[in-house]
């Protein structure tokens, strides 16, 4: 995971939460378009879709043949290479981290991770996860907002209102260790139980996380009973152990001597000694039914919380492994769509042709004045793909596009040539 700098402001949201029709309804309206243009409008907008459609399939396409041999659903073929294994992997941690990214996803730095895990917001108790278990660990978040919880101290007997940063969207990419380095049959058992194959890739997508209970995400996390639920099961363990034992301690010396006398190996006892061994057998059951009962205490509690853990994260759980790509792919698309859209339409109703700057600003205070939206945009990835459509020009700083009519031949070239690309070559 990459390492925050010191000092660093975390990077504002670039996510655009707004549907795309809304979009496109706000912007004929800001444009003041004639009936005529804003058919025009719409027609360009559909056509640009479909490129970024066609585009993110393929994406698509390479995203779940680079995943194959790392789904935990699928068992490989065997006789596969390591260097094919690394080779793919390494494609696989590249063309995702890309989509996500497209999607306006922003990875987590570990530096970040290690701060939440020392605070709970949702949780009550604290959920050890060890990165030992596994290869790699990322995490990307997109969108935040302010959420009110209940928190409850003092076993529940003090409840306060605590105000939270939530994470909109969280994906996790966890990677399991091989076996060969994992080694240990113990840890490889354990794998077993939980239907992980060694050498998997995790992909896991929630909703509506608080940033304090991301190790709660981790697939390996247990509960870690307090020290104030330690206290509360272990005083009364002692103080009802404690005459117990030393009732089995006066006696345990007679309760020898009637075992050897069963076995044959000792003297004829009295009665009175028969009645304290008798005493002591009866004081033993006593305790391992105590220590029992003790047992069942400790794993009732460990299993109530653990129950709040799942119950926390299973109703958030919106997609898991290959099922993941349909959605951060249909999210990327939109994104960008959004973002080229915007930088188009700016571009093609300014009086004066803006700058790059500018332009950023025009759209920020837009959204913000139509949506409520304090979001960064991401002006150059939008540019570059008006620029990689042939739809922009630049005369130095200054930004220009093609009217309607030459961007519609511009958008014609470019779906034609996707499709160009995937022609057979013809024979001579």
């Amino acid at each position: 995971m990459p390492q925050a700098k010191k000092g660093a402001a975390p990077a504002r949201d670039r996510f655009i939460p707004i549907r795309k029709s809304d979009i496109l309804s706000a912007l004929t309206e800001h444009g003041g378009f004639a009936a005529i243009e804003r058919e025009k409008f719409r027609r360009f907008y559909d056509k640009l879709a479909a490129i970024y459609h066609y585009e993110y399939f393929a994406a698509l396409e390479r995203l779940r043949s680079d995943y194959y041999y790392f789904n935990p659903e699928i068992v490989p073929h065997a006789g596969i290479g390591d260097k094919l294994i690394e080779r793919s992997y390494a494609d696989l941690v590249q063309s995702f981290d890309e989509v996500l990214k497209s999607a306006n996803f922003v990875e987590l730095p570990h530096a970040e991770i290690n701060e939440t895990h020392r605070r709970r917001t949702v949780l009550r108790v604290a959920v050890a996860a060890p990165l030992d278990d596994f290869r790699e660990v990322r995490f990307y978040r997109r969108g935040t907002h302010l959420e009110e919880f209940e928190a409850s101290r003092w076993f529940g007997r003090r409840r306060r209102k605590i105000t939270a940063e939530v994470y909109d969207d969280v994906v996790l990419f966890a990677a399991m260790k091989s076996a060969a380095e994992i080694g240990s049959r113990r840890e490889l058992r354990a794998l077993e139980r939980r239907k992980l194959r060694p050498g998997s890739v995790l992909l896991k997508c929630f909703r509506n996380i608080a940033s304090g209970d991301l190790n709660a995400l981790f697939p390996n996390a247990r509960v870690v009973l307090s020290s104030g639920d330690k206290l509360v099961l272990g005083v009364p363990a002692i103080a009802g152990g404690i005459p117990i034992l030393l009732k089995i301690y006066a006696t345990i010396t007679v309760l020898f001597l009637l075992f050897g006398f069963y076995f044959g190996v000792g003297t004829a006892l009295k009665d009175a000694d028969t009645k304290t061994a008798l005493a002591a057998l009866s004081g033993l059951i006593a305790l391992g039914g105590f220590i029992t009962r003790q047992w069942v205490k400790y794993q009732r509690q460990s299993l109530k919380y653990q129950i709040e853990l799942t119950d926390n994260i299973y109703y958030r759980n919106v997609n898991n492994n290959a099922g993941i790509f349909d959605y951060v792919i249909g999210a990327a698309e939109e994104q960008e769509c959004k973002e080229a859209f915007l930088a188009y339409h700016f571009l093609h109703v300014a009086a004066n042709p803006p700058t790059a700057a500018d332009l950023d600003c025009r759209i920020k205070a837009w959204l913000l004045a139509t949506f409520g939206l304090d979001r960064e945009f991401a002006v150059a990835d939008a540019l570059a793909g008006l620029e990689r459509l042939g739809l922009l020009k630049r005369q130095g700083e200054r930004l220009f596009v093609s009217p309607f009519d030459e961007a519609f031949a511009a958008l014609n070239r470019a779906w034609d040539s996707l499709f160009a690309a995937d022609e057979p070559p013809s024979a001579a």
